[in-house]
């Protein structure tokens, strides 16, 4: 067995070489070492089996090695040499949607999305690739993550959307035999919006009924957020003057790094984070809270520390980032505004953003937040937890097992008899509202931010 204290070793392909008191495998064409406190968390599995439930993969497929506990063991095969880096063995870590379900569940406090993230980094390199996965990865990488370019993209599908040709197109024999990466993603972008989205300010002041100032506050807008659901941000920050916040959004923000940190380039991921610490807690304006509103960018911007804990000039800038960084559900919590004074008379249910409810650990805030609405009625959701299959990029590079997890989602929604679904984070709301459409299914998916929004200015979203 490998020690925790040397350096584990992926061994991908067939080789002849030995490694540290392995046992000979055949001609390595691939050995990459991870880092030891990452292999670490491999050991801290008991295989209970307590996660299996909680596994969107292994409750659709059944198979252990689509389960964490199987994929834990497939990673340390690997990194003691036991195994290689097959196709099938890549097929099952691929499947994983990182969606953190397992660490919820997990009686032993196995952090598992580290070791899922860095072993798909450290094999990356050696993956081959398709034609339609480099469309898909330059798409992600070179174009979501800015919205200018993304604006850009975009514009000729909103020109159709405009003059009501899109749908025809999206639903024409053309448009099914794309690629499913590239005909998923042509499905899921929302049928409203403006033509080309206003940035937004740089400083808001605080607008307290009361007139008390109460914090100064950092936004991050998001990339697909800010081009796709700029409604929500201008909606979240009219909400945060209304609490007593001054609010920033720095214009040098970027993406925050996650699409590139679950591609593998980790590098280009700590980068971004360096620039956002940078632009989101500057030294000449410090600021009480860093606030998001997409519960995969908060997970992201809680894991700087995490990712920037071997850099001696922001490892502590980004501990003490990490501490700042609040979604707006909890910031809200916090700041106890007074109640809103308008009823909405409608049944609604909810559903936990992965990100948010597995890797930022908050479900009980934005339930509070719908629990300040007078007349509300909140439906409890079966499976509420559990991933809608939309997982950052997952839905574009793993069409058919987002799908299958998306139906599920949407039958339980619909179950609950209701016509609206609440959730905190973009990707699922365009990947639940995407499969409800397709699947003919009334509903509206909403953010949680939407609803209060109503309850405080009696304006609709």
């Amino acid at each position: 067995m490998t020690s925790a204290l040397h350096p584990a070793r992926v061994v991908s392909g067939l080789g002849d070489a030995a490694t540290d008191g392995h046992a000979p495998a055949a001609h390595a064409l691939h050995v990459l070492d991870l880092d030891p406190r990452t292999y670490a968390r491999a050991l801290d599995c008991v295989h209970c089996g307590l996660c299996l439930p909680a596994c969107p993969t292994y409750t659709e497929t059944g198979l252990e090695a689509d389960s964490p506990r199987g994929r834990i063991m497939l990673m340390k095969g690997m990194a003691d040499g036991q195994i290689e880096a097959s196709d099938s063995v890549l097929e099952h870590l691929d499947l994983c949607l990182d969606c953190r379900a397992c660490e919820t569940a997990c009686p032993s406090g196995v952090v598992y999305h580290e070791l899922i993230e860095e072993t798909r980094a450290r094999l990356n390199t050696a993956r081959p690739k398709g034609f339609t996965d480099r469309v898909v990865e330059a798409m992600f990488l070179h174009v979501f993550t800015h919205p200018l370019r993304l604006k850009l993209a975009l514009l000729p599908a909103r020109l159709l959307q405009k003059f009501g040709l899109w749908r025809g197109i999206t639903e024409s024999r053309l448009s099914r035999s794309l690629p499913p990466q590239l005909d998923k993603m042509q499905t899921m972008l929302p049928n409203r919006g403006p033509m080309w989205e206003k940035p937004l300010d740089e400083f808001y002041p605080a607008q307290a009924p009361d007139g008390v100032r109460k914090a100064r506050v950092a936004f991050l807008a998001g990339c697909v957020g800010s081009v796709l659901f700029q409604h929500v941000n201008r909606m979240t920050i009219r909400l945060l003057q209304h609490a007593g916040c001054d609010v920033i959004v720095p214009r040098s923000q970027v993406c925050c790094g996650a699409i590139h940190h679950h591609a593998g380039r980790v590098d280009d991921a700590m980068n971004f984070a360096r620039l956002n610490i940078d632009a989101l807690t500057p030294k000449d304006g410090p600021v009480d809270f860093v606030v998001n509103n997409i519960s995969g960018c908060g997970a992201m911007l809680k894991d700087y520390a995490h990712l920037l804990r071997d850099d001696p000039a922001y490892g502590p800038r980004a501990a003490a980032f990490t501490q700042k960084t609040r979604d707006i559900s909890q910031m809200l919590v916090e700041l106890k505004p007074a109640m809103p004074q308008h009823a909405l008379d409608r049944t609604v249910t909810y559903h936990d953003a992965c990100h948010l409810a597995h890797g930022q650990k908050v479900t009980a805030a934005p339930r509070e937040l719908l629990s300040w609405i007078k007349g509300l009625k909140v439906v409890p959701l079966r499976e509420s937890d559990m991933c809608c299959g939309a997982a950052g990029t997952y839905n574009l590079t793993q069409p058919a097992m987002a799908r299958d997890l998306a139906e599920r989602k949407v039958h339980h929604i619909e179950a609950t008899g209701t016509r609206v679904c609440v959730t905190g984070n973009v990707g699922c709301a365009m990947q639940i509202q995407s499969e409800a459409d397709r699947l003919g299914v009334e509903l509206h998916v909403a953010h949680p931010v939407a609803l209060l929004h109503e309850a405080y200015f009696g304006e609709a979203g």
